[in-house]
């Protein structure tokens, strides 16, 4: 009985432990819940053919509209673009179907739908770190985002030129 008791209470404790991600890297900074080290990649953003709506449009998301060829973002239920319109030559779309519910970091489960979601009350997503991601990064593909060190602003490339937000 006491074996199942000290059982119980270890995976209660290990259930409410929010989840701290590391890519690349051996300890996360500060309140991260998914962070990258310095280099010269980026996140490449899923290309979507036709724009989410209903509960798989959350606020936050963000996205390559392949009808318009602009990166976009979800806010206050509206999509809102990043970039104008790029270009999708080097990109290959994904033409397999989509198998599972994707990947969820920080709670058990959520109602965003998501590749990758992302679930935090006090934490963030720290974008991959780029030192002038125009002469670094040798390649980069529409929907590419990362955060530029030098201007200190995320750069969100189309396909044809980079986009930068403070």
């Amino acid at each position: 009985m006491k074996k199942i008791i000290i059982l119980t209470i270890i995976f209660a404790g290990l259930s409410s432990v929010k989840s701290q991600v590391g890519m690349g890297k051996a300890s996360v900074d500060g309140d991260a819940i998914l962070d990258f080290p310095l280099s010269t990649t980026g996140i490449i953003l899923p290309m979507v053919e036709a724009l989410p709506t209903g509960i798989a449009a959350s606020n936050g998301t963000f996205l390559l509209d392949q009808t318009d060829l602009t990166v976009k973002m979800r806010e206050n239920d509206l999509w809102v673009p990043l970039s104008d319109a790029g270009s999708l030559t080097g990109t290959m779309p994904n033409t397999s179907g989509e198998q599972g519910g994707g990947v969820i970091i920080g709670a058990a489960s959520s109602p965003a739908q998501g590749v990758l979601v992302l679930e935090a009350a006090n934490k963030a997503l720290i974008l991959p770190k780029v030192n002038n991601p125009v002469a670094n990064m040798k390649s980069p593909i529409a929907g590419t985002v990362c955060y530029d060190t030098v201007s200190k602003t995320m750069a969100v490339f189309d396909g044809l030129k980079w986009s930068f937000w403070k």
